[in-house]
């Protein structure tokens, strides 16, 4: 077909599209990851969350597994303007994300999961038998951190 229009018959026109500004994430999955420092009694927690349609990492956080790191996880979240949560059925959710705005199950989260097994494969603190593991709470949020931050944002540290 290219073979038979002659150039002289192409009209082509170019308009500039003015971007649209995102109006948020449509869903997003929370998720935290167990890890421990110098021994399993001293537990340390990643807590990500990603957008569900792209997978793309939004925010994450260390801490315990309490609320209040939960809390920090949230705060960074609100640029973000999320519409809907997809979480596992923990309390932490359940007492500080709206009822009408949250999803729990395992067939909302399978994302995040599929990434937690990426995270322990390509980090080898975060596996759960190990001879590898961070003696400092500080090191094991700078590894964890330098390497979320250069494969999931692309920061060149």
């Amino acid at each position: 077909m290219l073979k038979t229009i002659q150039a002289t018959e192409v009209e082509v026109e170019i308009r500039r599209v003015e971007e649209e500004a995102p109006e948020g994430i449509e869903e997003a999955q929370l998720d935290e990851m167990w890890s421990y420092v110098g021994n399993k009694t001293n537990q340390r927690w990643l807590w990500h969350a990603i957008d569900r349609q792209t997978g793309q990492v939004l925010a994450y956080t260390f801490g315990q597994r309490k609320d209040e790191v939960f809390l920090q996880l949230k705060k960074l979240l609100e640029p973000f303007g999320i519409k809907n949560y997809c979480t596992d059925g923990w309390r932490a959710y359940e007492r500080h994300l709206p009822t009408e705005r949250h999803q729990v199950g395992k067939r909302k989260t399978q994302r995040i999961e599929r990434k937690h097994l990426s995270l322990r494969t390509r980090i080898k603190r975060l596996t759960r038998k190990t001879i590898c593991f961070s003696k400092s709470e500080e090191m094991h949020d700078i590894v964890i951190g330098l390497f979320i931050n250069r494969y999931e944002f692309g920061l060149n540290i």
